[in-house]
């Protein structure tokens, strides 16, 4: 049995939850999440509180009702209090600009690097090279600060690419001459 599943999520005043067979739904201020989750847990509303049950004693769903708890209190969280991932751009004129719903890298290749941004997500760029990306959904904006960062990630002799705000990279000490 999961400690975390056991766990109810409390659902806060200015959020609405709603249960359709396996969907679940989080209205807040900030958005409108849907996740489709297996069959293997329950979700269950009562007293003001989300509680998740595994279906059966299987293994399997021992496994899965503890990451359904998970998903669904950051979901309820995401639709309160957006997520959000900095990045940090480094590098002798490597820069970053949003054009409509597209961020443009300028990332030191011959030429620039165009990524879409996904609905639900914000981007902001300050500085030309401090990256901000926000949303509700956990997944969306973990994932395209991975993909931003894929392009160029930080290199170990001069610490140029693009990293996460507050990530440790260590470096290397280049060649001795003798």
């Amino acid at each position: 049995m999961s400690r975390i599943g056991k766990v109810p999520v409390e659902i806060p005043s200015d959020v609405e939850v709603s249960i359709d067979g396996n969907v679940v739904t989080v209205k807040g201020p900030k958005g409108t999440l849907d996740k489709e989750f297996s069959s293997l847990a329950e979700v269950e509303i009562a007293d003001n509180q989300i509680v998740i049950k595994p279906s059966n004693n299987s293994r399997s769903a021992n496994a899965i009702y503890g990451t359904t708890r998970s998903i669904v209190a950051n979901m309820v969280q995401g639709v309160t209090k957006p997520f959000s991932k900095n990045l940090l751009i480094e590098g002798v004129g490597f820069r970053a600009t949003v054009k409509g719903k597209i961020i443009d890298l300028e990332l030191g290749y011959s030429h620039p690097v165009e990524h879409p941004i996904p609905d639900g997500i914000t981007v902001t760029v300050s500085d030309n090279v401090k990256i901000l990306v926000e949303g509700a959904d956990k997944q969306k904006v973990g994932q395209l600060a991975a993909e931003i960062k894929k392009y160029y990630p930080v290199e170990p002799y001069k610490g140029k690419g693009v990293r996460i705000l507050g990530q440790f990279v260590r470096r290397k000490e280049g060649k001795k001459s003798a």
